[in-house]
C-alpha cells in the first residue's frame, strides 16, 4: 500500500511510503483483536475492590432472641447479612484481573488492528516532526489542518519524541504513542492514525520484517 505523505499544515510534499502489507494488508482476525484489548482493559484493574464479610464486621455476637417460640424465623448474631450493617455474602475480594496471552497471538491482533485502520482509510503519514519546546498548540493545529479536532487521534512517533507526548498530554482526544510499543486498544479506539514517516520503518522492525 502506497500512501502520500503530508507536512503539518496538511499538505502533500511530493513523497510517498509504501506500508507493508504484511502489516497493513492482513485480513484482520476479530478474535485475537479481541483477546488483546481484553487483556489490555483488564491490566488496567487495580483489582483492590473489597466488602467486609460476616466475620469481618464489628459489632455483638450475642443471640438477638430466643431460639424456640417467637413464630418467627430463628437468628443468631447482628453480623448476619439479612440484617441492616451486617456482613455482605460472596462480596468482592481484592484480585488480579490480569491473564496470559502468547506473543504471536498479540502480534497477530497488533497487525490486523493496523489493517483495520488501512482499509478504512484512516491513515496519513506525517512527514518528521520535530518539537524543541513541548507546546499543546502544535498538536491543535495538527489535527485541525486534517479535519480531525473532533475525532479520537493516535499520533504514532519515533520513541524517544518526549516533547510530542507533553504536547498532547492535556488534550483528551489526541494520544502520541511510540511505534515501538503501539497497542492494539489504542489503534482500535482512535479513529485516525497520524503516522509519522520516520516510524513506518520502526514498526516494521517491531514486528520482524
Amino acid at each position: 500500500m502506497e500512501l502520500a505523505v503530508f507536512n503539518r499544515a496538511g499538505k502533500e510534499t511530493g513523497r510517498t511510503v509504501t506500508l507493508n502489507d504484511e502489516i497493513f494488508g492482513l485480513e484482520p482476525n476479530n478474535h485475537a483483536i479481541y483477546l488483546d484489548v481484553k487483556q489490555y482493559l483488564a491490566n488496567q484493574r487495580q483489582g483492590t475492590h473489597k466488602s467486609k464479610q460476616r466475620a469481618e464486621i464489628t459489632g455483638s455476637t450475642r443471640k438477638l432472641k430466643k431460639q424456640k417460640g417467637t413464630g418467627g424465623a430463628r437468628c443468631g448474631s447482628i453480623k448476619a447479612p439479612i440484617f441492616v450493617g451486617g456482613g455482605r455474602v460472596f462480596g468482592p475480594v481484592p484480585r488480579d484481573y490480569s491473564f496470559k496471552l502468547n506473543k504471536k497471538l498479540k502480534r497477530l491482533a497488533r497487525k490486523g488492528a493496523l489493517s483495520y485502520k488501512a482499509k478504512a482509510n484512516s491513515i496519513t503519514i506525517l512527514e518528521p516532526i520535530e518539537i524543541e519546546t513541548p507546546k499543546t498548540k502544535v498538536i491543535i493545529e495538527l489535527t485541525s489542518n486534517f479535519k480531525l479536532a473532533d475525532k479520537k487521534v493516535l499520533v504514532i512517533v519515533p520513541t524517544g519524541n518526549v516533547s510530542m507526548k507533553i504536547s498532547a498530554r492535556n488534550l483528551k482526544k489526541v494520544k502520541v504513542a511510540d511505534a515501538s510499543s503501539i497497542n492494539t486498544y489504542d489503534i482500535m479506539n482512535a479513529s485516525h492514525l497520524l503516522l509519522s514517516e520516520d516510524s513506518v520503518e520502526v514498526v516494521n522492525q517491531m514486528f520482524g520484517l
